[in-house]
């Protein structure tokens, strides 16, 4: 690929990375400064949980996809383990929106005992399982599923894209029918499916509820619906943004190197990325309680800039008498 494209991918990844770290900072900052109380609310954990697995996409992913498309020399075992990383943090954004979209069903369908059945506790205990199975999945191939040789080195009989160099890159030691039928199909297509199912009976449930409901039970159930639908968007962007890279790979698989232009390759990790930087920018505008706690936060950062200046004018007045 020409120098130009090469940089223009890089300072693009630059830029998201940038907005993924500062937009989910201000998204955990919202919710756990921002909203009275909001971490008792589960759906809110779950979504600092994603916060959290954004930011790291930000600050570890992003810079991870660029090292490794060939541009540093590492031991083969090096490659795999920071190629794992990323997965890490694909599966613990899969994960925690199946948690989310699980905790709006079970709220839904459970409203009398939701409360007793969704405590704070078994909360952080579902967050703490949604990161260690994403730990769990993410490393699978440091169990074997891998193109490295049983000497360590890469092997070229797994993969028809690997490059002829030992330089590290991604596919190089990441084998396209692991990331075609376990990551692919096993640890994406499949919780998408059941998110999608679990919405789908959701809306539905909401549907026929406010058909039937007084107009008081209509005010908490068009929340409800409110709420959800912010939800609904985030997984269709994650969709949006993923599935691309995905059937890429699929291609890859199928039909070799000779099916995807590195071109496209680079707009499909940059489509990924891109959507951990998206996201604070849904909260903001579809979920009222994260939007209030955003304006109270820059409120607060203006009056400290302000003060700040304010003392900065009155020290340069006292200096110059």
């Amino acid at each position: 690929m020409a120098d130009w494209a090469w940089v223009t991918y890089t300072v693009l990844e630059v830029l998201i990375a940038v907005a993924c770290c500062l937009g989910n900072v201000l998204v955990v900052c919202a919710v756990a400064v921002g909203i009275h109380d909001c971490l008792r609310e589960p759906t809110f954990c779950f979504l600092v949980s994603l916060a959290v697995a954004d930011f790291l996409v930000g600050a570890a992913a992003v810079p991870l996809a660029i090292l490794l498309d060939g541009w540093v020399n590492l031991t083969s075992h090096q490659c795999l383990f920071l190629s794992c990383v990323i997965l890490v943090l694909t599966e613990a954004s899969v994960l925690s929106l199946l948690a989310i979209a699980i905790d709006r069903y079970l709220r839904l369908h459970m409203p009398f005992r939701y409360k007793a059945i969704v405590t704070q506790r078994r909360t952080l205990l579902a967050m703490s399982v949604c990161w260690i199975l994403s730990f769990l999945l993410g490393f699978t191939p440091l169990l074997g599923w891998h193109n490295l040789s049983a000497t360590g080195y890469y092997s070229t009989n797994t993969s028809s894209t690997l490059p002829s160099s030992s330089q590290c890159t991604f596919l190089s030691v990441i084998s396209l029918p692991f990331m075609v039928y376990f990551n692919f199909l096993g640890c994406i297509m499949a919780p998408l499916l059941v998110m999608t199912f679990l919405y789908i009976i959701i809306f539905w449930s909401l549907h026929k509820r406010l058909k039937n409901s007084c107009p008081q039970a209509q005010a908490m159930l068009l929340r409800e619906k409110k709420l959800a639908c912010s939800l609904a968007l985030v997984l269709t962007l994650f969709a949006f943004c993923w599935i691309p890279l995905h059937l890429m790979n699929c291609l890859l698989f199928l039909w070799g190197p000779q099916a995807v232009t590195q071109g496209a390759l680079y707009t499909g990790i940059l489509l990924s990325h891109a959507n951990s930087a998206v996201n604070p920018v849904v909260y903001a505008c579809r979920i009222p309680k994260i939007q209030k706690a955003y304006g109270q936060i820059w409120k607060h950062l203006a009056l400290k800039l302000n003060c700040f200046t304010r003392n900065e004018s009155i020290q340069q007045a006292i200096t110059r008498d």
